[in-house]
């Protein structure tokens, strides 16, 4: 028997019914009503709808005020939003929007109802971020009619729109709703029903483990959230968009994930149950892993675990001169940091040619500040001369800081750190600028492991702001003190991490970036969609696939391989995807092809 979604042209969807005005539902609403769409808003309190016309009213006058749309225009919308609190109210509706709480009982208990209420031919759109939506469909009387359409919040903000199909669902009701989101000024990209789609499906590991990352007490709040924020460039730390989300509300999305995957990424970790039994969850309650002004206020207020200002427990050594090891990007640009900040600078590399030709990047960067106005050519022409290259390391006997930015490559390092131990003065602070090797091993090949330390910068350290400051178990106070120092004076923002596989950024960001290439790898969703998703539903400044051609996949395989090695976790094994690219010789942007193809230099 044919269905009347699967055979027949649908009618545009003027009318639109939103089931559950919330938040999120009044956003939904809102984009609707100023797209020209009838909307019937509906809501079992009188309150919560009341609520929701009076937002509509403050976010529209807000738009004339703004001049983004004139009094007639605000007062069109406002009278296409209409609110009542018994779901009869959609019997004429084209669509239905549910957007009520994550149980899969109100859900059903919503769309039987609507069974009995709208037309056969009406489509039932579920707002769920983790529920099967094929559940949903196998329980409605019409399972061809029933998809997911999962919008972001805010509603009115946020571009990207998830089409969610089961394998009930119509064609026919996916194209309506698809140009229906075209329509109304977002992205839609279609995805398949797994818990979390693409989006949270990606988002909710990565702020998982951030929350463990926290439990386990390996670094604050306040520096994981900014070691993502300026080593990511996101738009807000993991911590603080749990309590914007509502801890609840990712515990919640966390189980279906576990439920389907049961991988131990999306197994939520204790501290969230902890703090959703508890009241604790997040903004909407005033306090989560942050305390707030007042329940639904976004201000941060302080409590006993914000970290006082400028107060340095121990006193730290004194730092005139920098010795940078290497000739690459990185040490030029960490070398340039430092030369701006005032320092002298010794940049040795195992020729004199090799540091001549690093000065000389440096000076062409210089000159590109100069050119955008950014630093006067007399400033620098005094930065370049702070800078001395040298051909032997025997340069750094006078240094009070060396720093290496050689390879990636443990052997290198350690034999570089036993140089160091032979020609720099006893006091001087010795660091290594590894992402993923343990600095306690380089700390080891010296017979002064108390004053080793990390300092990871981010690339390209002129531009990034981000510096991991790794202490090991071996590291004196007053050397974390003085690097600590020495990153205000170079204008970095540091933060304190223990010295394990990835520190905070890449410990975090690489499983998410395996994530997606697991997705692509069972056919669930496309590259560009993923990439999309994330851009435009996470605030990410790339998506995962544009972001790993750019590192080089063979530098996210080596990464991915310490971290699996370091935690033993089957769920951070690398996506057998990513080992067949770079055994291929498909590295990314570098080679011309990676997981997309580049026109060659």
């Amino acid at each position: 028997m044919a269905t009347p979604l699967s055979d027949t042209p649908l009618s545009p969807l003027k009318t639109v019914a939103v089931v559950g005005l919330g938040t999120m539902g009044t956003g939904i609403a809102e984009v609707l009503a100023r797209a020209g769409r009838e909307v019937i808003g509906i809501d079992i309190s009188e309150a919560v709808a009341a609520q929701a016309v009076t937002a509509l009213e403050a976010s529209t006058a807000r738009g004339v005020q703004r001049g983004r749309c004139t009094e007639q225009e605000r007062a069109d919308v406002l009278a296409r939003f209409r609110t009542f609190t018994d779901l009869q109210a959609a019997a004429d509706a084209d669509l239905v929007i549910e957007v009520t709480p994550e149980s899969y009982d109100i859900k059903q208990q919503v769309f039987r109802a609507l069974d009995t209420i709208v037309r056969p031919e009406t489509i039932l759109a579920t707002g769920t971020n983790a529920l099967s939506v094929t559940r949903l469909a196998a329980d409605s009387a019409h399972p061809e009619r029933v998809l997911g359409l999962h919008f972001f919040n805010p509603a009115p903000a946020m571009k990207l729109v998830e089409v969610v199909s089961s394998v009930l669902t119509a064609p026919g009701a996916v194209a309506a709703v698809t140009d229906l989101a075209l329509e109304l000024g977002k992205e839609p990209v279609a995805v398949g029903d797994r818990p979390g789609f693409v989006a949270d499906g990606l988002l909710f590991g990565y702020l998982n483990q951030a929350a463990a990352m926290y439990e386990a007490k390996y670094a604050s709040r306040e520096d994981i959230d900014a070691a993502m924020k300026l080593g990511c460039g996101l738009p807000m730390g993991p911590l603080a968009l749990l309590d914007l989300i509502g801890v609840d509300t990712a515990r919640t999305v966390l189980e279906a994930m576990y439920a389907e995957s049961h991988d131990r990424l999306h197994a939520p970790a204790p501290i969230l149950k902890q703090l959703s039994e508890a009241g604790l969850t997040g903004r909407k309650s005033g306090r989560g892993f942050y305390s707030y002004e007042a329940p639904g206020s976004a201000a941060v207020v302080r409590d006993a675990l914000t970290p006082l200002e400028g107060a340095a427990l121990v006193e730290g050594r004194t730092i005139r001169s920098v010795g940078v090891a290497g000739s690459g990007t990185m040490a030029s640009g960490i070398a340039e940091v430092f030369a701006k900040a005032g320092y002298e600078v010794v940049l040795a590399a195992r020729s004199e040619e090799k540091a001549q030709a690093a000065k000389a990047r440096i000076g062409k960067s210089l000159s590109r500040s100069v050119d955008k106005g950014r630093m006067t050519a007399e400033a620098a022409a005094q930065t370049l001369e702070r800078i001395t290259p040298a051909g032997s390391y025997d340069a750094f006997a006078d240094v009070d800081l060396a720093l290496e930015a050689v390879a990636e490559d443990l052997e290198i390092k350690q034999q570089l750190f036993a140089t160091f131990d032979k020609v720099c003065k006893p006091g001087a602070i010795l660091a290594t600028t590894t992402s993923s090797l343990p600095v306690v091993a380089c700390a080891r090949a010296t017979s002064r492991p108390q004053d080793v330390i990390g300092m990871h910068f981010f690339n390209p350290a002129p531009a990034m702001k981000l510096v991991e400051v790794v202490r090991t178990v071996l590291t004196e106070d007053d050397v974390h003190a003085t690097v600590r120092e020495v990153c205000a004076k170079i204008r970095k923002h540091p933060v304190d991490c223990g010295d394990r596989a990835g520190f905070i950024v890449n410990a975090l960001l690489f499983p998410y970036l395996n994530n997606a290439i697991k997705m692509v790898q069972e056919h669930y969703a496309s590259l560009d969609d993923i990439d999309a998703a994330m851009k435009l539903g996470g605030g990410y400044p790339m998506g995962p696939f544009e972001l790993l051609d750019v590192v080089g996949l063979d530098v996210s395989l080596a990464i991915e391989k310490v971290l699996h090695r370091e935690f033993r976790d089957p769920g951070l094994a690398p996506a057998p995807l990513l080992e067949h690219l770079v055994a291929a010789g498909c590295l990314g942007r570098k080679t011309g092809r990676g997981f997309r193809e580049y026109a060659r230099r």
